[in-house]
């Protein structure tokens, strides 16, 4: 048995605050059974980011025309593209797998960790296969996984998830994906851009359900003027043969409340590959729980105290597996949390207010705090007021479609805000600021002096003007 202070699974987020158990003197071990770097690094946000600004710089290209400007792409080196950025990803991974191993207050554990106590793990396959850890304070940060939906037919179906997307070195003729979340839109956008044809297939009535439903329904529209969108589709049964993946889907009739009243018209969808993107699942059942006292709520998730402590006394989690937000910045801000509260004098509850979100597909989608419908259905007050891109200098000049939602209480405290259009994922940094470090109300946008005639001025304007209550309006 070897023993330590302090036991990490999962070499995310998680490795933040091993740092700093590392720094107080503890004895430190890690136990990873991937790549190190968890799944940000090597399957998430900074490979797709990576490949989607390629994309970006390729649709800038392609949108030259609309400027009078005659531009051609002679040619596009997909291969180098994907190989390039799969190899900083694995250079960057085996770096911290090098800090590791030969830093003395660090061991590294390669393999799956599975409990047999509260503060006991055992480690399967990997190089440290049999390895028994005990340790005074463990944390669970092993993430999630890509969640695969009950589909006739899937288990026989060579289907991709966002982790083969990411390295595929030759973009589908036709891609089918199956979802309609942030991981399709990236994705979708991902591989149409380079010159497949996309199919998307998602549950909802629109693409983005997840944000403010303006904002789904105009980045849906948009985005179906590039790709095939089926929305409000189930997948039901799936085919595979002579190198073709054939996708039946339902259409679902949605009542007022939101409920499903009657299934519609069924679809077929032929392509030669097949991305299922349709959210993700918690790691929590690879990691033996029923040997600890650390419960799960109903959808496998690990259950926390708002201090991010499990109910066994110094068994903390943190990140995707706690299932708050499934974003990297969210796992960062409870890794700082979560080191407060372990080595700091004074504990204090996970602030999770003002956590912004973004999506980067083509237009960009970000957002921050309610939506309209949040606010609606909790019988909450509300104005809110709309603005477009176009209505500005810079937005014109751009060709920019979208705008920027705002909704405050009554007394002008900022409850949201939520963008799709160009450079979204930065613009919402404002309201972020604003609903933190300032007063939080309007006042803290309108009254801030903004360059003109530089693109944040749609969110100034939209924080200026009328606004409506309960309702909306355009200006």
């Amino acid at each position: 048995m070897d023993e330590f202070d302090f036991l990490v699974i999962g070499s995310g987020s998680g490795l933040d605050v091993a740092n700093v158990a590392a720094n107080q003197g503890q004895s430190v071990a890690v136990v990873e059974k991937g790549p190190l770097g968890g799944t940000c690094l090597n399957r998430g946000c900074i490979p797709s980011k990576l490949l989607l600004y390629h994309a970006d710089v390729l649709e800038t290209i392609e949108r030259a025309g609309e400027f009078d400007i005659d531009a051609e792409v002679n040619d596009v080196d997909f291969e180098h593209i994907v190989r390039k950025v799969n190899e900083e990803v694995q250079a960057d991974a085996d770096s911290i797998r090098r800090g590791l191993r030969s830093s003395d207050r660090h061991t590294l554990y390669e393999g799956e960790a599975r409990f047999v106590a509260d503060h006991e793990v055992e480690v399967s396959g990997g190089e440290d296969d049999g390895a028994r850890i005990r340790a005074d304070t463990v944390l669970i940060a092993a993430g999630t996984r890509p969640a695969i939906p009950p589909i006739d037919g899937i288990e026989d179906t060579d289907y991709l998830t966002s982790q083969e997307a990411l390295q595929l070195e030759t973009p589908p003729d036709h891609l089918v994906v199956v979802g309609g979340g942030y991981i399709a839109a990236e994705l979708g956008h991902f591989f149409e851009t380079f010159g497949s044809d996309v199919t998307v297939v998602g549950r909802r009535p629109n693409l983005l359900p997840n944000a403010d439903s303006e904002v789904a329904a105009a980045f849906t529209d948009q985005f179906g003027e590039r790709a095939d969108v089926y929305a409000g589709y189930e997948a039901t049964s799936v085919a595979q043969a002579d190198g073709e993946v054939t996708l039946e889907a339902r259409e679902y009739e949605y009542g007022e409340e939101g409920g499903v009243v009657e299934s519609g018209e069924s679809v077929s969808v032929t392509g030669d590959a097949l991305l299922v993107a349709a959210g993700r699942t918690p790691n929590t059942d690879t990691l033996n729980l029923d040997a600890t006292g650390v419960r799960t709520d109903d959808r496998g998730f690990v259950a926390t105290d708002d201090y991010l402590e499990t109910d066994v006394e110094d068994v903390w989690a943190l990140g995707d597996i706690v299932g708050e937000y499934l974003l990297k910045h969210s796992a960062n801000h409870e890794a700082q949390a979560v080191a407060r509260n372990i080595f700091g004098s004074d504990p204090e509850p996970v602030d999770y207010s003002a956590m912004p979100f973004a999506v980067f597909g083509s237009p960009e989608v970000a957002g921050v705090g309610a939506t309209e419908a949040e606010l609606r259905d909790a019988g909450r007050e509300y104005a809110t007021n709309t603005y477009d891109f176009a209505d500005t200098a810079r937005g014109d000049a751009m060709h920019a479609e979208g705008f920027v939602k705002v909704l405050v209480d009554l007394d002008g405290e900022i409850l949201g805000c939520h963008i799709v259009g160009p450079d979204a994922s930065t613009l919402i940094q404002e309201a972020v600021v604003a609903m933190k470090a300032g007063s939080g109300t309007v006042r803290d946008v309108r009254e801030s002096i903004h360059v003109h005639p530089a693109l944040p001025e749609v969110v100034q304007r939209a924080f200026s003007g009328q606004f409506s209550r309960g309702g909306h309006e355009h200006h």
